[in-house]
């Protein structure tokens, strides 16, 4: 069984896929990273002492297996006003909220925060809860006009549903109505994508929200009030992801977590090399032998043998990199797969204009991120990092915000000067009555490629791809990218410890790689 692995990438995937081989199989991984940094889309960036989630990392899974990986990376912290964390026969303590004390930081730094979760939209310069409940305060910022409306097309969706839906509006009508579609659901997302709703694939919905709807919402929020949640609750099984309430946390953001693991990785004798970048992938009688790869700091070029490969990089890249060149339709699928790419603004302010229930005198409002429904401004949504932990802002007098853009690499937006960016998101932000821009303090800019695989274009025929790659049974596509699928990361986290249980059961089929999806007990949790 040992023998060497050959990882790209080195994000949630690749980074799980590197330990499990370590721990489990004995074989030695060899991890190739194009950038310098741990962690791929989960990377924290820090900018004069405040640190950014590019995009938000909720660290919460219904897979047990997940759950418990995290904790043996990170245990939870311990403090006073401590409140037990009950997950599934694992007992174990949390300060409460997970707040803890900021007078001595650096005595326990890889530690993991428990959080509650709020997130919101903003509309009508308003904030509603998200997902939406029909609450007194919703119905009072609609108006009667609107929630009647709202109320007769949830009617006429749930007696006469579309029965085919082929895309994400169908989708969307079909479990909310078309007003509340058109009123919450439409804007943001053709933010995101670039294109209406009519025009991407329902897969995206089945993927992201399959098992939320306006009736489930109504049932959750019901729940709440007749039986409350045990304090400290985390397990949360039974709710759909959209509507969970906990998370866990790492301390200093999501890319702690990553260059914890790349640490023991390295300990237990893998390699990690960073500046790597993948040029080839040398294939022979349906197998894969070597990846050709190129360091980008000394322009040194080699060919790295192995064993077993593991691809996390985009699949365009991917098919074109393959040597011989793949079938031509193959390589005309991948050539139409499109992506969509992220652009984060931070913005320090002194303050938020934006109050809690309209009360004056509250420093700051409680959510994590807000997705901003608004269509004059271009900005989808935006993060609140002292809320998602206390340590990612370095004064705890400011205010740390991410302000999210959507483009593609060949837009204005993303050409735009770093100045031009903060430029447009505190003129935003004081458009929208966020911020007043007398306020800003200071900003950044970050730029990410391919963040988002797109679910039109060339997806349609993805499979095409699919019965392509899975010939080669010593490679195993992961992740985001590598498959081209919107996956959180612990899905990504799952496919990696699949591929590894398929390698040490001699199973060269990938079928169960491909059947790891969200919103579901997880397939391979689901048969023990």
């Amino acid at each position: 069984m040992p023998g060497k692995a050959i990882i790209i990438g080195a994000g949630p995937a690749g980074l799980t896929a590197a330990y499990e081989l370590l721990t489990r199989a004995g074989i030695q991984p060899i991890v190739l990273e194009k950038s310098e940094d741990m962690g791929g889309l989960s990377k924290t960036v820090v900018y004069k002492g405040n640190r950014i989630d590019i995009g938000g990392h909720r660290f919460f899974s219904k897979s047990d297996r997940v759950m418990k990986w995290w904790l043996s990376m990170m245990p939870l912290e311990n403090g006073a006003g401590q409140a037990a964390i009950r997950y599934h026969g694992m007992q174990t303590h949390v300060a409460a909220n997970g707040a803890g004390s900021m007078a001595d930081p650096e005595k326990t730094e890889s530690i993991m925060l428990l959080r509650d979760r709020t997130s919101r939209i903003y509309f009508l310069r308003k904030l509603f809860e998200y997902p939406i409940s029909l609450s007194k305060d919703t119905l009072v910022k609609l108006g009667l006009p609107r929630t009647f409306r709202i109320g007769m097309s949830y009617m006429k969706s749930a007696m006469f549903p579309l029965k085919k839906e082929e895309t994400l509006e169908q989708f969307l009508i079909n479990r909310f109505g078309k007003e509340l579609y058109r009123t919450f659901f439409e804007s943001y997302t053709e933010k995101v994508w670039g294109v209406p709703c009519s025009r991407i694939d329902a897969a995206w919905g089945a993927q992201r929200i399959k098992g939320l709807s306006l009736s489930k919402t109504l049932l959750h929020a019901a729940k709440k009030i007749l039986t409350p949640a045990r304090k400290g609750d985390i397990a949360q099984k039974e709710t759909e992801t959209s509507l969970i309430e906990k998370f866990l946390y790492p301390k200093l953001g999501p890319g702690q977590m990553w260059q914890e693991a790349a640490r023991k990785v390295t300990e237990l004798g893998g390699a990690i090399r960073t500046s790597q970048r993948v040029d080839g992938v040398v294939t022979e009688n349906n197998r894969v032998r070597a990846i050709r790869v190129t360091d980008t700091k000394t322009g040194k070029t080699e060919l790295l043998e192995g064993d077993y490969f593991f691809s996390t990089m985009p699949v365009k890249e991917l098919i074109r990199g393959m040597e011989p060149q793949p079938p031509a339709n193959v390589r005309d699928v991948a050539g139409g797969l499109i992506y969509r790419d992220f652009i984060t603004v931070g913005l320090l302010v002194s303050r938020l204009k934006v109050k809690e229930n309209g009360r004056n005198g509250q420093k700051l409002i409680r959510d994590n991120w807000i997705y901003v429904q608004e269509p004059d401004v271009m900005v989808g949504r935006l993060q609140i990092f002292n809320n998602w932990s206390p340590y990612m802002v370095a004064d705890p007098n400011t205010v740390w915000l991410g302000l999210e853009y959507f483009c593609n690499e060949s837009d204005k937006l993303w050409c735009t000067s770093d100045e031009g960016l903060m430029k447009l998101g505190r003129e935003e932000l004081h458009r929208i009555g966020i911020i007043d821009d007398a306020d800003v303090l200071d900003g950044t800019v970050i730029r990410m490629e391919k963040t988002y695989p797109a679910y039109f274009g060339a997806y349609n025929r993805f499979d095409e791809i699919r019965e392509y790659v899975d010939r080669f049974e010593n490679l195993f596509l992961l992740g985001r990218n590598g498959m081209h699928r919107y996956n959180n990361q612990d899905h990504s986290m799952l496919t990696a410890m699949v591929a590894v249980d398929n390698i040490l059961a001699g199973e060269t089929g990938k079928a169960n790689l491909w059947d790891i999806n969200t919103e579901q007990e997880y397939h391979e949790e689901a048969k023990n």
